[in-house]
């Protein structure tokens, strides 16, 4: 576990540190297989893992390693580029070095190659390691690319090493070089010469004992007699023969009678001797079965190794890089939560979770984005540096942009347009955008159209992006994409259209397909409507609808029976003149604020509580009073609180 190293007479022996937990599970492999294959073994233990941490590229090395006794693995220090908190300049943060470096000396390394002027867009080295780990922080200059640096002195100092393996032991006086599978088998073999010597030492003792609880025993049964004789002895040692001849015990027998207490005699005493007995014996019996049974000596040893890696075993500290090759930016990205953004009208920004500070009851709050006058926060939500974002485009296409790729901005600042980001067609918008932590099996996507069509796709079929976006769902002729969700394969969906109709159905009735499928049909239109929105229920709260001419209102979930997929559906609001066509439906809870926008640009931001809740087939109330030809163009419920 702990590695070793050392020099002999024409050889030299190089095993480097590995993970307790992982070598014991190949071990308890191991057992269950005897006939088990290195690279079935690898799968157990993939790598070396050294205390310092630190990042293993490249693992062609590491196998060979395994497979023939001798080859080497790559480690790099874990470093991180900072930014700092005034002014543009950047910092490198280095918080896990490779294994056997010594601090000091690293960063003498770096400091001579400033000095030299080989590496010169480094301004000054800080140690700022303390009781929580280490931090040595290296600050660039202002015009410095932070990349290129780290690059630079991943290839000129300690920063990357290699540690040569050489898997060279001595067995039975001999040295060996073992493959991974040679080295596990000899520590087995080790661990049952272990285990059957003490096993033996053991039954010894067991015996021994059993031996003398026999001769208690027999005491016991004739108590009257042996008290009888120990009595009319002159001596310890006639009492002793007498023993021996009479009951024909042996000499430790008899003098572990002659020991005995008083106390003894009593009825709880003699219970105890009699099952101590019964306990001995199954011990004995147990004992012998390990030393006769190879199965059963094994699966000890198997228990063994158990018992030790759920008392010992830690996770894995170095991190495995398959493939060796040139730092990528997102290795340098700390994994820090941030706060991301979207405006209604499509602007993004990301910001550090730690600019939202906690605040008391009756806090004023913080601004989340700064927007313009027309514009408000649509979307908030919180995911990872590496957590991907998904841009679905009204023409059935998907964008990725990692959380690190969107620009950081105050707080008070809107951010940068979406469009300006991704690589979109003339006429192309994003109207959902989904954060993703990872791509993993048993979740979906779900995509419908304005035709009423429905498709689910399993996340993992997004899982490889490109630059330019792939297909997300074939489209008919003149449809368009208008919403998604993620969703678990169990979640019920809410389809509503523009002319006041609405289906709620199971999403087990939508079977799942690939990307560049059309999809089904998820509600059956009239001619001239459109579905204009998705909604995925949570159990609690209601359904608000808006309409083009000001009016709205929230109805229970309760009111909307469960269908099957496909059908007309039921009314979701009466759609008259009026009341015009519907814009949007959201699912809203008490305390929630919603924004309706008209297409001369007015903006109303209500409180959810203010709009009452009534039945399906009613023509809702006023919400927003309009100019002559002026209509509502589109209802979003507001991502952040009043501030």
């Amino acid at each position: 576990m702990n590695g070793s190293a050392g020099i002999a007479v024409g050889m030299a022996t190089s095993i480097p540190p590995h993970n307790l937990g992982e070598v014991l599970d190949a071990l308890i492999a191991l057992i269950a297989n005897p006939e088990i294959p290195v690279d079935e073994l690898m799968e157990h233990i993939p790598a070396p893992d050294f205390p310092t941490g630190g990042i293993l590229y490249g693992l062609d090395g590491v196998r060979e390693a395994y497979r023939t006794g001798r080859g080497s693995v790559q480690i790099r220090a874990r470093a991180f580029i900072e930014k700092a908190k005034k002014g543009d300049r950047e910092s490198i943060v280095i918080t896990e070095i490779p294994y056997q470096v010594n601090k000091a000396r690293l960063i003498e390394q770096i400091a001579e190659l400033v000095r030299d002027k080989e590496i010169e867009e480094i301004s000054d080295i800080r140690d700022e390691s303390d009781r929580d780990g280490m931090r040595v922080v290296v600050e660039l200059k202002k015009d410095a690319v932070a990349e290129v640096v780290l690059n630079n002195l991943y290839k000129q100092t300690q920063m990357q090493t290699s540690f040569g393996v050489q898997l060279l032991a001595i067995v039975q006086n001999q040295p060996r070089t073992f493959n991974l599978k040679q080295m596990l088998e000899e520590f087995l073999a080790f661990r049952k010469e272990v285990v059957t010597r003490r096993t033996l030492f053991l039954l010894r003792k067991a015996e021994a004992r059993a031996h003398i609880l026999e001769g208690l025993k027999i005491a016991l049964d004739h108590l009257d007699a042996v008290i009888k004789l120990i009595r009319g002895s002159k001596d310890p040692k006639e009492a002793k023969d007498g023993l021996v001849g009479k009951f024909g015990l042996s000499d430790l027998q008899a003098q572990a009678i002659l020991d005995m207490r008083l106390q003894r005699l009593t009825g709880l005493e003699r219970e105890k001797i009699l099952q101590e007995l019964k306990d001995v014996l199954a011990e004995i019996k147990k004992l012998k079965k390990i030393l006769a049974e190879e199965a059963e000596l094994l699966r000890v040893i198997g228990d063994e190794f158990r018992e030790i890696r759920e008392a010992y075993a830690d996770a894995r500290r170095s991190q495995i890089v398959r493939e060796t090759k040139d730092i990528r930016i997102e290795d340098l990205i700390v994994d820090e939560e941030m706060v991301v953004t979207v405006s209604h009208t499509g602007y993004i920004k990301r910001n550090p979770i730690s600019l939202y500070r906690t605040q008391r009851r009756g806090g004023r709050g913080k601004v989340g984005m700064g927007t313009k006058e027309e514009d408000f926060v649509e979307s908030l939500f919180i995911a990872s540096m590496h957590s991907y974002i998904m841009f679905f485009s009204n023409t059935g296409k998907v964008y990725w942009l990692k959380v690190h790729e969107l620009p950081e901005a105050s707080r008070a600042a809107k951010g940068r347009a979406i469009v300006n980001l991704l690589s979109l067609s003339p006429g192309e918008a994003t109207p959902s955008v989904l954060p993703v932590k990872e791509f993993v099996e048993g979740r979906y996507v779900v995509t419908a159209t304005a035709q009423g069509v429905i498709k689910k796709t399993e996340l993992m079929e997004y899982s490889r992006p490109r630059a330019g976006g792939i297909i997300a769902m074939g489209l008919n002729e003149g449809d368009q994409l208008i919403a998604t969700s993620i969703t678990s394969g169990q979640d019920e969906i809410f389809l509503s259209t523009r002319l006041g109709m609405s289906i709620r159905f199971h999403e087990e009735d939508v079977r799942s397909m690939g990307r560049a499928a059309v999809g089904v049909r998820g509600i059956d239109l009239e001619e001239g409507d459109a579905v204009v929105g998705m909604e995925i229920l949570r159990p609690e709260g209601t359904l608000l609808t808006a309409t083009e001419n000001g009016f709205g209102k929230r109805t229970a979930i309760e009111e909307y029976r469960i269908q099957t997929r496909g059908g007309k559906g039921v009314i979701t609001l009466k759609v008259t003149e009026k009341t015009g066509p519907i814009v949007g439906v959201t699912q809203v809870s008490e305390g929630d604020d919603v924004m309706l926008v008209t297409d001369s640009g007015k903006i109303i931001r209500m409180a959810v509580d203010e709009i009452r809740v009534i039945g399906r087939n009613t023509q809702g109330v006023r919400m927003i009073g309009l100019q002559e030809n002026e209509r509502v163009a589109s209802l979003a419920r507001l991502a952040e609180k009043e501030e």
